[in-house]
């Protein structure tokens, strides 16, 4: 019957033999027909050694009796479906060694006799590496809690002061203007700590999920890279070396982002304002975005009037140029197309960037600047709510206005305005 099996030809002999993952030939009584290479090595076992032993061999021993009723069940009503949905499975090694594994089933029809097809991936790596999530996200928590008792700590003691300063008021009619002015610093520095303290939550809150599927990319990358690599693979690894490019350019973006805040926050951006020739700088900012963009994405530029030179910073106006196209390839599907426009007008210049993205639901636009705001319709496209409160914050400190149209589902025009000089 083993020999059968390959008589659809010659490459599924070459599929079955060169898979990465295990592949299992079982009959409808639980007998191991055909293992492949991947399945042996998985398992401990010799070449050829796997076939005619029953299926349940592969299974912890608690666990072999269930899985003969399940199996019958399966044989009743074969459909393909995924093993233990909602549930870890536990295979065993010939040595007696335990792991955790996926298993998918199908099934097949060779001489009037029913085949079932079971691919089995070996899943350690990924377990070990949800463990470590795990642990850095408990990480956190004990942080944020330790921060949250901090900031409490902090407000208890301005708050006693105000109530020291209140009660030394009664006494100290001559110091009123003084206490005043105490109880103003402490309400200032008890908003201060507030706000500190969301800013910081939120951050916890945005790194433990932004800072996770990369670095589950990253983990799943460099452990499939490993196996390529022993299969002389090339273009896999290529594949997953670029994933985790972009994996570590998303982690520097959030990281950037944060920083950037960080440093408005504290008032420490200073404009060093210079002139340049704006269209020149326009498309050194789209040349940095095109390997950024998805596949087959187009940027498109155009300039209207009568150019002129402008003074600005360059450094501020290259982050808010790369923050918009970045933003509009990101919001839009592959293929679509970012116009940008340069216009020249007596007192002042614009620049346009239109998208044909998902748009900005109507009820959102008033939020859109906002600190850690997200549209409702953004789903699982990766950001921090971040870039555009940034972005106009840089806009301002360059004496400028920023405004936008945009229809959900049909895309997003940004629009710059600044004076010359």
């Amino acid at each position: 019957m083993n020999a059968s099996l390959f008589s659809t030809g010659e490459t599924f002999r070459e599929i079955f033999q060169s898979a990465a993952e295990g592949i299992l030939l079982v009959d409808t009584n639980g007998i191991i027909q055909l293992a492949n290479p991947a399945t042996e090595k998985m398992f401990g076992y010799d070449t050829g050694e796997l076939s005619g032993k029953p299926l349940e061999n592969l299974l912890p021993q608690r666990f072999r009796q269930a899985h003969i009723h399940q199996r019958e069940i399966f044989h009743k009503n074969p459909a393909p479906r995924r093993m233990g949905v909602g549930r870890d499975l536990l295979a065993i090694r010939k040595d007696g060694s335990e792991f955790p594994v996926e298993v998918s089933l199908s099934h097949h029809t060779v001489n009037n006799s029913l085949l079932i097809m079971a691919f089995v991936i070996d899943i350690t790596e990924r377990k070990k590496a949800e463990e470590a999530i795990r642990r850095s996200e408990e990480q956190l928590l004990v942080y944020a809690a330790e921060l949250e008792r901090k900031v409490q700590a902090r407000t208890d003691a301005l708050n006693k002061t105000v109530q020291d300063l209140e009660k030394a008021n009664q006494f100290l009619q001559e110091q009123i203007a003084e206490r005043k002015k105490a109880e103003e610093e402490a309400r200032r520095a008890l908003e201060r700590e507030r706000e500190l303290n969301e800013l910081k939550s939120k951050f916890v809150s945005i790194a433990s999920h932004e800072f996770r599927t990369p670095l589950s990319t990253v983990l799943s990358s460099a452990s499939l890279i490993a196996q390529y690599r022993e299969k002389g693979d090339l273009d896999k690894i290529d594949k997953h070396i670029q994933r985790i490019k972009s994996a570590v350019n998303h982690l520097t973006a959030i990281l950037n982002d944060f920083l950037s805040l960080g440093k408005l926050e504290e008032g420490r951006i200073d404009v060093q304002k210079e002139e340049v020739k704006l269209d020149q700088l326009i498309q050194e900012a789209m040349d940095e975005m095109r390997p950024q963009l998805k596949e087959a994405q187009r940027m498109h530029f155009r300039s209207e009037g009568q150019p002129q030179p402008a003074a600005t910073d360059v450094r501020i106006m290259r982050n808010i140029l790369f923050n918009l196209l970045s933003n509009a390839s990101k919001y839009s599907d592959p293929g679509k197309s970012i116009d940008v426009y340069l216009r020249f007008w007596k007192n002042h210049f614009e620049i346009s960037i239109r998208d044909e993205g998902i748009g900005i639901p109507k009820a959102d636009q008033k939020h859109l600047f906002e600190r850690f705001f997200r549209a409702s319709n953004s789903g699982n496209i990766q950001g921090t709510g971040l870039g555009l409160n940034i972005v106009k914050r840089y806009v301002e400190l360059l004496g400028g206005e920023i405004n936008f149209t945009s229809e959900e589902g049909r895309g997003t025009t940004f629009t710059l305005s600044f004076p010359y000089h």
